[in-house]
């Protein structure tokens, strides 16, 4: 099965390509340049979009707007070559590549993403004598480890969301309109309109 999976959740987008679970191509970029690390994915596989079994997307929490990139690229994909998709937290991806690590993402606004807890300022996060992952472990580097948790340093690569984790952490694939983001609090649009 020819997975192409992708997470634009976080400041770092990332994407592979897996043929039965082995390890085709991936990248890492930015949400913006997605298509372009697709189509580069797949010239790596020496495969083609027809060639595509299904899709695995990030859904957040996260940016917003990347989370809306990543699925709307995921729909248009699902929708032109007829496949299946499954969605997986962005969070969990995190936990995944590093056991018993927890995750943190950053939500802006002084706060950040951990798992069953929503947004909620770094200086609330429960995680002493914790390993904290991800963009916002490090940077709220500082509070959290003020806080009793370990923060890898800022280069360590259990700090991204690899797509690589998402499509093994896949077991459940239907149709893509169907795979909804985890957004947690409404966007700054819609504060802003109220």
């Amino acid at each position: 099965m020819l997975i192409l999976a992708f997470d634009t959740a976080t400041d770092v987008a990332t994407s592979a390509l897996l043929d039965d679970g082995e390890v085709l191509g991936e990248r890492s970029s930015i949400a913006k340049t997605l298509l372009e690390d697709v189509d580069a994915l797949l010239r790596q596989g020496s495969a083609r979009t027809s060639d595509l079994d299904a899709l695995v997307v990030g859904t957040g929490p996260g940016s917003f707007t990347g989370t809306r990139i990543g699925l709307a690229v995921a729909r248009g994909l699902a929708l032109a070559l007829g496949i299946e998709g499954a969605g997986v937290s962005t969070l969990d991806a995190l936990a995944a590549g590093a056991d018993g690590a927890v995750p943190v993402v950053d939500a802006r606004r002084g706060e950040v993403f951990v798992p069953g807890r929503g947004a909620v300022a770094p200086e609330y996060v429960q995680a002493e004598g914790a390993l904290c992952v991800g963009d916002g472990a490090v940077r709220y580097r500082q509070v959290l480890e003020d806080g009793g948790a370990t923060v890898p340093p800022d280069d360590d690569p259990r700090h991204v969301p690899r797509a690589v984790l998402h499509a093994r952490l896949a077991t459940t694939f239907g149709p893509v309109e169907e795979i909804e983001p985890i957004y947690v609090r409404a966007p700054d649009a819609e504060r802003w309109r109220r």
